[in-house]
């Protein structure tokens, strides 16, 4: 887990929504406790701040970190990847979005930021040069300036190719089962070393933001009855619900802020 990762569940569990900034030795103190060191939080701080996801603010001799509207919604897509659209997708309605493109040798570049990008947004190779994933996707963003070598188009499966079929060929399923059932290892004991309750927290939703956001969100009905990801939503619920009232409390004595103008 990076400290930049850490860093963004940290400020969505405690500074998105808040209209505050919070005191870079209080950041420094939280962190202390899963072990990050202060060098390591003042660069990411000082790193963040460069790509315009946080801004300064001094108060005497303290150096205050609040959001910029750009790391407002990266914490709003994150939180609604946690609570809403959550990890098992029930809502099929039995379409794909297809991305077809063709990029020539001389853009390799190009074509390797378009597939990770692909990649990051739930997609996965059918084929060479067509990428697939469940449901309606928009990705204007993604393709910008790539126009005319790609080709976006939602489509319905027909016989003799299976929904299924084509879930296992365009996406490491076992891989992605895998994962959750780390977590499940993991969460199901929490971490005894550590702390209190503050860092395992901050912890499990980093962690979960992470496992989240690698899967494709593939439908329910494409998958094993036994599918971990249902486990390991209802384990996370359980555990943040439980953490707000016992971290809350750490983290209002750690924490030192100021109010700053929503941005």
């Amino acid at each position: 887990m990076t400290p930049q990762s850490l860093m963004l569940n940290f400020l969505g569990l405690y500074v998105f929504d808040r209209g505050i900034a919070v005191y870079s030795g209080s950041v420094i103190d939280v962190f202390g406790r899963v072990d990050v060191s202060e060098e390591a939080v003042r660069s990411t701080l000082t790193r963040m701040a460069s790509r315009g996801l946080l801004t300064k603010h001094r108060n005497g001799r303290k150096v205050y970190f609040g959001l910029t509207p750009r790391a407002t919604d990266v914490l709003r897509d994150g939180e609604r990847r946690i609570w809403q659209t959550g990890a098992v997708n029930r809502d099929w309605d039995g379409t794909w979005t297809l991305v077809g493109f063709s990029l020539p040798e001389g853009r390799r570049g190009e074509r390797h930021d378009l597939r990770s990008q692909l990649q990051w947004a739930g997609f996965g190779p059918v084929q060479n040069g067509l990428w697939i994933a469940p449901g309606a996707r928009d990705v204007t963003a993604l393709v910008e300036g790539l126009a005319e070598n790609v080709t976006v188009f939602t489509a319905q499966h027909a016989k003799p190719t299976e929904a299924v079929d084509l879930a296992r060929r365009a996406f490491d399923t076992a891989a992605i089962a895998a994962r959750y059932q780390d977590f499940l290892t993991k969460w199901r004991v929490p971490d005894s070393s550590l702390p209190d309750d503050l860092a395992r927290q901050l912890l499990l939703h980093a962690d979960w933001l992470d496992l989240v956001r690698q899967d494709p969100h593939l439908p329910a009905e494409l998958l094993a009855g036994d599918w971990p990801a249902i486990e390991a939503e209802q384990l996370f619920q359980s555990l943040a619900t439980r953490y707000v009232e016992t971290a809350t409390p750490l983290a209002a004595a750690a924490i030192e802020s100021i109010e700053v103008d929503a941005g």
